[in-house]
């Protein structure tokens, strides 16, 4: 599978890399002077696996350029406002017309129409109006701030990869591509569908912290210990939480499980009993048990937890410790084959493998 990704930041790039850590040929057409991020291109892991070119848009010849790539690929991902790819001269009407099996992926926040659609944001913008910002944190406390993993990577990519992958299985069936319209508001409202469900059946509360799963449950949350560092806990079922007790050494408070006006007194004890002990002694005590219990790690103490390092959930390509890719097939196994793409690094071997020598400065630029 071909892919063109005209280049941005966030989850249009996670999305590409995705797809290339599939196995897709990507391509990313790079503007000149990059992204305009502060990170450097040789640590911007999310550009593992493809291959770059720098193209223009601006330019006269730009979009012709990026229209032969089109030309001869299977999908194109890009993530500007609305109307943009369009006024440059690449959106889908233009690509359409040279490819028409084509699949065209559109990331964005708001998406391509609707009030705000126009409006900039960034992932915490996108996912306050959906309510799942709204759901994170404590009762007494503003929303807590999940990185920008829920709205870009899980409401963006994770949505844009499955629509395009979707599109590309009919395009190939039909012959006739279509526009996929990803937008970070759909997917976060859509990741909590289980969530409204139990709303309207009344066992959800439609406030933070008061509820199974949101942190309200004294045996689903998390705890610090005598260190300053935390565990997780997750003992839904009575049969994990009576374990999770007996590790405790509080197996008097087993009627509190289903007692809703116990929770705060069991709340209040399971805090200071894991106050007594470091991060370190609770996972040994834990360990082999069901208590779905676990040590709350850092990002560079993730890699080295036993089980991971198991299964080689993260890898080290290019002296970068990353996260490997995900996720894993029997017949078709995956692997970080190249480091970050490097602007432009890759012209003439994309304009030779893609048989697109408009790409080269010789061929658009006769002595």
């Amino acid at each position: 599978m071909r892919v063109v990704e005209l280049a941005g930041i966030g989850p249009g790039p996670f999305a590409a890399m995705l797809l290339a850590d599939l196995g897709a040929d990507v391509v990313r057409v790079d503007r000149p002077g990059g992204p305009g991020l502060a990170i450097d291109p040789a640590y911007d892991v999310t550009n593992r696996n493809k291959r770059s070119v720098v193209v223009d848009l601006k330019s006269p010849d730009g979009p012709a350029r990026v229209l032969e790539l089109v030309a001869r690929a299977d999908v194109l991902v890009e993530g500007y406002r609305p109307g943009v790819a369009e006024r440059l001269g690449v959106g889908p009407g233009d690509c359409h017309a040279r490819n028409p099996r084509l699949v065209y992926g559109r990331m964005t926040g708001w998406g391509q129409d609707g009030p705000l659609a126009q409006r900039a944001g960034h992932d915490i913008a996108y996912i306050a109006p959906t309510g799942t910002l709204g759901m994170i944190g404590r009762p007494d406390e503003p929303p807590a701030v999940p990185a920008n993993l829920l709205g870009d990577y899980a409401g963006g990519s994770l949505y844009l990869v499955v629509g395009v992958l979707a599109a590309l299985h009919h395009a190939r069936a039909t012959g006739t591509g279509q526009v996929v319209d990803a937008a970070i508001v759909d997917g976060a409202s859509h990741l909590a569908t289980m969530i409204h469900g139990m709303l309207a059946a009344g066992g959800w509360q439609d406030r933070r912290g008061a509820n199974l799963l949101d942190g309200g449950c004294p045996y689903y949350g998390t705890y610090e210990t005598a260190d300053g560092r935390h565990m997780a806990v997750g003992a839904l079922e009575s049969r994990f939480y009576a374990e999770f007790l007996a590790v405790l050494g509080i197996e008097d408070r087993a009627e509190a499980r289903k007692d809703v006006s116990q929770w705060g007194e069991l709340r209040e004890q399971v805090a200071i009993r894991f106050k007594t002990r470091t991060r370190d002694e609770w996972t040994a005590l834990f360990e082999g048990s069901d208590a779905c219990v676990a040590p709350v790690l850092s990002l560079r103490e993730a890699p080295h937890h036993p089980h991971l390092a198991a299964r080689g959930t993260f890898t080290d390509h290019g002296g970068i410790t990353q996260p490997a890719p995900a996720p894993r097939f029997s017949a078709t196994p995956t692997s970080v084959r190249t480091g970050p793409a490097q602007p432009g690094a890759d012209t003439a071997e994309v304009a030779r493998d893609w048989d697109v020598p408009g790409l080269l400065p010789s061929s658009r630029n006769p002595q």
